[in-house]
C-alpha cells in the first residue's frame, strides 16, 4: 500500500536503537521500572501532573496509553543499552497526520542521567524518526517558562522559540503555568541533526 505524502506516516509502535539508549513502546508492565527511575520528587517540578506514589505512576502511563490507543500520542520508555534498565520516558503527542505535525515531550530521566548523553540521543532518535520516517514538517516542543534548563537546550540545538500561552496550563498544585512553545521545522532539520551529531560525537549533552 502506497501512503499518501500530504500526511503523516502511521505512528505506530515501534522500538528506536541508540548507541547510549533505545526507546521501546511504553506499556504498563513498565510501572515498577519506571517508579524506581522516577521517585525523586524533583523530577516532577516544572510537570502540570505530580507522580508521588507508585499508583500516581500506574495512572500516568495507564493515560498516556489511553491518549495513544485514541492515536494522539505515542509513548515510549528510555532504556539504557548499558544495563538495559529503564532510565525514563519520553513521547510523541499532539499528532496531527493531516497537517504532518506533532509534538516531542513528556521527557524525563532518573537523575543520574540527566545533563548527559541519553537525553541528546533520545532527542535524536525521535527528531530523525518523525522528520525521516513519519514525513513530519513540523515538530514542536512546549515547556514551562520558569524552566530556565528546558529552554537554553531547546535554543542549543537550534529550535525556534515560538511564544508563550499565557495561563496555558493549571498544574495539580494549583499553580498557572505559562507556556513557551518551540518548533523544530522540515527545512531546518538539517541544521539541527548536525547540531545533535556533534553532541552526540562528543559525548556530551545540550543541556547546560
Amino acid at each position: 500500500m502506497i501512503l499518501p505524502t500530504n500526511t503523516l506516516a502511521e505512528v505506530a509502535p515501534v522500538t528506536l536503537h541508540g548507541k547510549t539508549v533505545r526507546l521501546e513502546p511504553l506499556i504498563i508492565g513498565h510501572v515498577t521500572a519506571l517508579w524506581k527511575a522516577g521517585s525523586d520528587p524533583e523530577l516532577w517540578r516544572w510537570t502540570p501532573t505530580q507522580v508521588k506514589t507508585i499508583d500516581d505512576m500506574r495512572a500516568y502511563i495507564a493515560l498516556a496509553l489511553e491518549d495513544q490507543r485514541r492515536g494522539a500520542a505515542l509513548p515510549f520508555v528510555i532504556v539504557d543499552q548499558g544495563t538495559d534498565q529503564a532510565i525514563g520516558s519520553t513521547r510523541y503527542a499532539a499528532i496531527v497526520p493531516a497537517h504532518r505535525r506533532l509534538e516531542i515531550g513528556w521527557t524525563w530521566l532518573t537523575p543520574a542521567h540527566q545533563r548527559t548523553v541519553a537525553n541528546t540521543e533520545a532527542k535524536f532518535l525521535l527528531l530523525t524518526h518523525a522528520f525521516e520516517v513519519l514525513r513530519a514538517i513540523r515538530v514542536e516542543f512546549k515547556t514551562d517558562v520558569l524552566n530556565e534548563k528546558s529552554r537554553n537546550a531547546l535554543l542549543r540545538i537550534g529550535a525556534v522559540k515560538e511564544g508563550t500561552f499565557r495561563k496555558h496550563v493549571i498544574c495539580d498544585s494549583g499553580r498557572v503555568r505559562d507556556t513557551i512553545y518551540f518548533s523544530i521545522l522540515d527545512t531546518e532539520w538539517p541544521a539541527v541533526k548536525q547540531k545533535l551529531m556533534k553532541f552526540l560525537e562528543s559525548g556530551t549533552s545540550e543541556i547546560r
